[in-house]
């Protein structure tokens, strides 16, 4: 679970746009800020035993950072995203990157966020719909990936991928989430699927404390939820927490910047 992982470089990393919430043209990361904090993020996953492919980011693609969003992996086959058209440009130098190490690289037909809005669980996908993924994408990726799908909508544009909202910590047996951050129907399929449920306040997954990567014994994320960060450790997971402060300008986190490949 997440130990096989493909990231990029925060080297363009800037607002020049603005696709979600957190994002303000007047509030500019710090170049080298950003770059010491992802740079920390890659350092933590190795330390990890996790295994990190890494892709150059490209002039002119300033999200690149966020690899999450770039497809959804499994078996071999890739299906890309979706993105926003602000970030389009990104698509074809992820597809060139899949197709060179022996992906089967599939086209999204609709709107879709990639790994952002599909959080495997097993062969169960939570996957997220109604901000940046349409949710006809819940059937094309429960037929192309083989996965039984369970659709869950956020409740505003504040939790615009499903990963800010809910986190998957031990697969397939446990998550983590806000249930503030979903709509009643959302609640109540995650409710009956029969997974223990850590709960995390509204306050601290505001601070992108869901936006983790968990391998089921180490848990990277952000340094701003520490309930979240003593409750895992109290489960007897070891937690590493990071300044992810200049990559939340882009309205992201760790989980963001780190596309799962196994």
């Amino acid at each position: 679970m997440n130990t096989h992982l493909m990231v990029s470089d925060a080297e363009h990393f800037r607002i020049d746009y603005e696709i979600n919430p957190y994002m303000d043209t007047e509030d500019q990361p710090d170049t080298g800020a950003a770059v010491a904090e992802h740079d920390a993020i890659i350092e933590a996953h190795r330390r990890a035993g996790r295994t990190v492919e890494r892709m150059p980011s490209e002039p002119g693609c300033p999200d690149m950072v966020f690899t999450a969003n770039a497809a959804l992996v499994r078996r071999g086959r890739a299906v890309l995203g979706h993105p926003p058209a602000a970030r389009a440009n990104e698509t074809e130098h992820y597809r060139r990157w899949l197709e060179r190490r022996g992906y089967e690289v599939i086209e999204a037909p609709y709107a879709f966020s990639g790994q952002g809005d599909a959080l495997p669980c097993g062969d169960i996908l939570l996957a997220g719909s109604g901000w940046r993924t349409d949710p006809r994408m819940h059937d094309f990726l429960g037929e192309r990936l083989g996965y039984d799908v369970v659709p869950l909508r956020t409740v505003d544009r504040r939790w615009y991928d499903l990963d800010l909202a809910v986190a998957v910590i031990g697969n397939p047996h446990t998550l983590a989430w806000c249930p503030e951050a979903l709509d009643r129907p959302s609640r109540q399929r995650i409710e009956r699927l029969g997974l223990e449920l850590v709960e995390v306040s509204r306050a601290e997954a505001e601070r992108f404390a869901l936006n983790l990567v968990s391998d089921g014994d180490t848990v990277t994320m952000t340094r701003d939820a520490p309930r979240l960060a003593a409750t895992l450790r109290n489960r007897g997971l070891r937690v590493v927490e990071l300044p992810t402060t200049e990559l939340a300008k882009g309205g992201g986190g760790i989980r963001c910047t780190a596309l799962t490949l196994e």
